[in-house]
């Protein structure tokens, strides 16, 4: 087992479509999280900043931005962008830095002003550029790719516009109960089909929008988590950040074209399965121990995906564990207690870092009525662009 470290405190400003600087969400949720863990923001020795390429210069150096908005101490700084990945890899950083004993306590923040709308990108002309390509020579943007998935599931095996309905339908009673969501209302199956079409077979209600938000850890090694009493701390015990190890088995945007997989490819070891097996490694887990998850719903057919990749089921069955209730809030795994991010929206380099939030909320029993009865192990997983890996798992 890797070496674990404690999270003890959690902040988060509300996610939604406010329209002010990113900076402002980041340092109320760092704020929040130092008050939680009941640390002073002058003994905290090293900040590691998610980035957000939207937001200028500030959100390319964020941990100095968000060390420069609370007061410069002189602590140690380093910022990071890995798309949807962005927090799993600032979170990372934080852990090395402590684990190599380089400081004792540190602060992970991220946050993001989103533009109305679907994301793009950059402006400018960048041939070379996967991701302008596929914008501006295949018109492919991400509900196109979240609907050729959902249609892959389709094909594949036998899964329904109706299995699709449910996952939103499901996560949105989720979000009901968590005053940190932009989305608090009980959507049922009638709500989505009647939604616009965007890309087919996906509905309005099945894509996540773009939001802002922020959220931020305050984090320690277990050693100065006991010197200030603190002797039971939710821990994080596995992260995974990992590339893939084969080609892909099918084409992932940005990407136009995959090497071989034929010649190449391990069918039982897709990237995404990677992802979840070297966090149970770390962690010394298996699928098993999970009480429950929190997955990358970017749309609701692709949280099915997900069901497989980290193990709940075996190719091809996710929806029969939706259809089973498995799932849902008093399910066997409850996937998404907290909404998802159908019910926050996508704030890119905090979702990551929110998705850990939550789960220190329910390991501590403190999510109130979206609790999971008896948690002790969560794990969080989404990815970012070009095979960057995203996923931790936290215990108590």
């Amino acid at each position: 087992m890797m070496d674990e470290i404690a999270i003890l405190g959690v902040g988060m400003h509300p996610w939604g479509k406010w329209g002010r600087n990113f900076v402002e969400y980041g340092e109320q949720a760092a704020r929040d999280a130092l008050a939680d863990a009941e640390v002073g923001w002058d003994e905290v020795q090293f900040v590691s900043g998610a980035n957000s390429v939207r937001c200028g210069y500030p959100g390319y150096v964020s941990a100095s931005t968000f060390a420069n908005a609370l007061g410069f101490t002189g602590c140690q700084l380093a910022s990071s962008y890995a798309a949807c990945a962005s927090g799993a890899t600032a979170l990372s950083i934080a852990r090395a830095q402590i684990l190599s004993g380089v400081c004792d306590v540190a602060l992970v923040v991220g946050a993001e002003s989103t533009p109305k709308g679907f994301f793009a990108p950059n402006a400018g002309e960048r041939h070379e550029d996967p991701d302008w390509l596929r914008f501006h020579l295949v018109g492919a943007t991400n509900p196109t790719y979240f609907a050729l998935y959902a249609r892959r599931r389709m094909e594949l095996y036998g899964d329904t516009s109706e299995d699709f309905a449910a996952v939103k339908v499901k996560n949105s009673r989720h979000g009901v109960f968590n005053p940190n969501a932009r989305y608090t209302k009980e959507y049922d199956a009638a709500d989505i089909a009647n939604s616009p079409m965007v890309a087919d077979p996906l509905r309005l209600l099945e894509i996540c929008a773009t939001s802002d938000g922020g959220a931020a850890l305050v984090v320690s090694s277990l050693e100065w988590a006991a010197s200030r009493g603190v002797d039971n701390p939710v821990r994080v015990s596995g992260i995974s950040t990992v590339s893939p190890t084969y080609p892909n088995s099918v084409i992932e945007l940005p990407y136009l074209a995959s090497d071989s997989w034929a010649a190449a490819g391990d069918e039982t070891m897709t990237f995404k399965d990677n992802i979840a097996a070297r966090a149970y490694e770390e962690a010394s887990v298996s699928p098993d121990d999970l009480d429950f998850a929190e997955v990358y719903d970017l749309s609701s057919a692709y949280e099915l995906d997900w069901y497989e990749h980290i193990g709940l089921c075996e190719r091809g069955d996710a929806a029969k564990l939706l259809r089973a209730g498995d799932t849902a809030l008093g399910g066997r795994i409850p996937v998404n207690p907290s909404g998802g991010l159908g019910a926050f929206g996508e704030a890119v380099p905090a979702q990551a870092i929110a998705q850990v939030c939550e789960m220190v909320w329910q390991l501590r029993g403190e999510a109130g009525h979206r609790q999971v009865d008896g948690a002790k192990v969560g794990l969080s997983i989404n990815h970012g662009m070009f095979g960057h890996g995203s996923s931790v798992i936290c215990t108590r």
